[in-house]
């Protein structure tokens, strides 16, 4: 048996990322697939009433009891230490790509990890439709258009940080290429903090429904300008609507990247990817610019490393810097909106 561990504090993207891989990896071995604690699914922060919009098979339960029965593998973690944060100064920002090791498992195993590059599951992709089969009571194709783009915004935890949280400025460039496509596109947000959202972008008409709905809505968009968040994922790789997508190049450090990803596992085949100039790049071309950063970055070759304290202090210098910036953005946009340069979304 090949299996993992849903552990409380992940979230519903995370989530599916373990239930996928753990499956795809029983399937490469010709083993039965099982969870310990597989009641912990759909239930996170913000919904605890776990996968009621989904038919998923959670295979055979692990008592907990029987963890040390198993081999356990830990995915190879990478990691840069920079004065981006608290976070990336003390547990260090995650860059790692792909663990190779991963398909040498045995029988009888725990994998864990962050567990989300393409390689793991794009061999299974139409089985994975069939495993995140939506209920057909949860079906909706309300919002599946041709001149319907929708945006998911990420709020919650990342609305105060700033190398995470995506500025207005990701999403009105991104708006601006779904409007070369198709000059009368409309647009809807589609978010879990519709507060956070409606600062970002308060002109457009925004929604949290509920988890299943927010999951389908984006499952079956035809076109999608997606967050640094992982819950977008799996209902983008599962639809069978999907035209065009844009997502954040370098993914959770979009905002402060020289040119790591974190991670390079979110460099996916089916996305497009933005950067902060609003030029648009495909995945291949993301991956090899990868390459040669990694050859070049003296800061990648540091990875792994904490820093001295001289390094240390500017680093938090450069994160206080970060931090004055991003609060003052804020003030800014706050101002706009309250004298109307910033337009509000009418019904």
């Amino acid at each position: 048996m090949i299996g993992t561990e849903f552990i409380k504090g992940y979230g519903l993207g995370n989530q599916l990322f373990f239930y996928v891989v753990t499956r795809c990896m029983a399937e490469e071995k010709g083993v039965d697939f099982g969870f310990i604690n597989p009641g912990q699914v759909g239930n996170v922060f913000h919904s605890n009433k776990g996968m009621y919009f989904m038919d998923i098979d959670l295979g055979t339960e692990i008592p907990p009891e029987d963890r040390d029965k198993y081999t356990i593998f830990n995915e190879q973690d990478d990691r840069l230490y920079m004065g981006n944060s608290r976070h990336d100064m003390s547990n260090g920002c995650y860059i790692s790509g792909a663990d190779k090791r991963l398909f040498e498992i045995e029988d009888n195993t725990l994998i864990y990890g962050n567990l989300q590059d393409e390689s793991y599951f794009e061999k299974y992709r139409d089985k994975i439709k069939d495993w995140l089969k939506v209920k057909p009571e949860a079906e909706s194709y309300e919002y599946t258009s041709d001149d319907l783009c929708i945006i998911n915004i990420r709020g919650g935890e990342y609305t105060n940080h700033p190398e995470l949280y995506l500025d207005r400025k990701y999403f009105l460039n991104a708006i601006e290429h779904m409007k070369k496509i198709n000059p009368n596109m409309r647009f809807m947000v589609v978010t879990e903090d519709e507060e956070a959202a409606r600062k970002v972008l308060p002109e457009y008409e925004c929604h949290h429904f509920d988890m299943g709905k927010d999951y389908v809505t984006l499952k079956n968009a035809r076109y999608l300008i997606l967050s640094n968040s992982s819950f977008s994922i799996m209902p983008v790789l599962s639809s069978t609507e999907l035209k065009y997508a844009i997502a954040p190049k370098y993914w959770a450090r979009h905002n402060i990247s020289d040119g790591f990803w974190s991670s390079e596992q979110n460099i996916y085949s089916f996305l497009h990817y933005q950067d902060k100039k609003g030029r648009i790049f495909e995945a291949d071309e993301c991956r090899k610019e990868l390459e040669e950063y990694k050859k070049r970055s003296v800061l990648y070759a540091r990875r792994n490393i904490r820093p001295g304290k001289i390094r240390l202090f500017c680093q938090i210098i450069r994160r206080k810097s970060l931090y004055g910036v991003f609060y003052l953005k804020k003030i800014i946009r706050s101002l706009e909106k309250r004298v109307g340069i910033i337009k509000k979304y009418q019904c």
